[in-house]
């Protein structure tokens, strides 16, 4: 080969693994919402199945149950670019990781989102990157990895659509939602 093709060899090489380091590493993340798969009913412990049978709440409680549930839940915020858990956010992670492990039953699904700039498809894996960030963060503080499922959406919810930066520092966040 001559200088040429080896200099862009080399260069291939080099974008190619920039691109697939930015890339989400767990396929357990999810990019945009699925519909739940009806599965067969699991066989609930004998002490649980000695109760008698309750009643389906009404809608109604079914949503202010998840309301509340997301009253105990706090976003936390992410720099520009950045996906870990910064130091102001810790105290919002820790107070979120003891509402968990006091409501135990409570599933969450841990949304990551990203401001508007940069392409749709970088914003997912961020989000995903936040999101998973989130997630360790909780499990490294004992709550069970079982009840947390992750979404990136991106920058296709934000919650401010200014083009300032403090509007940006609003979208660049993870939600934690109450699972139905």
């Amino acid at each position: 080969m001559n200088r040429r093709g080896i200099i862009f060899v080399v260069m291939v090489c080099v974008v190619s693994m920039f691109v697939l380091w930015g890339c989400p590493k767990k396929s357990e993340v999810t990019s945009a919402p699925q519909q739940k798969e009806t599965a067969a009913p699991k066989e609930e412990p004998k002490a649980e199945q000695a109760k008698p049978a309750e009643m389906p709440a009404p809608k109604e409680e079914v949503k202010e149950r998840a309301a509340s549930a997301n009253e105990g839940l706090q976003p936390v915020y992410f720099d520009f670019d950045k996906a870990f858990i910064r130091d102001d956010a810790k105290a919002v992670m820790k107070a979120n990781a003891d509402w968990l492990k006091a409501n135990p039953k409570v599933k969450i699904k841990i949304e990551g989102n990203c401001d508007e700039r940069g392409t749709k498809e970088y914003n997912q894996a961020l989000g995903q990157r936040r999101a998973a960030s989130a997630k360790k963060y909780l499990t490294d503080m004992g709550v069970s990895a079982s009840r947390i499922s992750l979404i990136s959406y991106g920058k296709e919810k934000p919650v401010c659509t200014a083009q300032t930066e403090e509007c940006w520092q609003k979208n660049r966040r993870d939600d934690f939602a109450a699972e139905k």
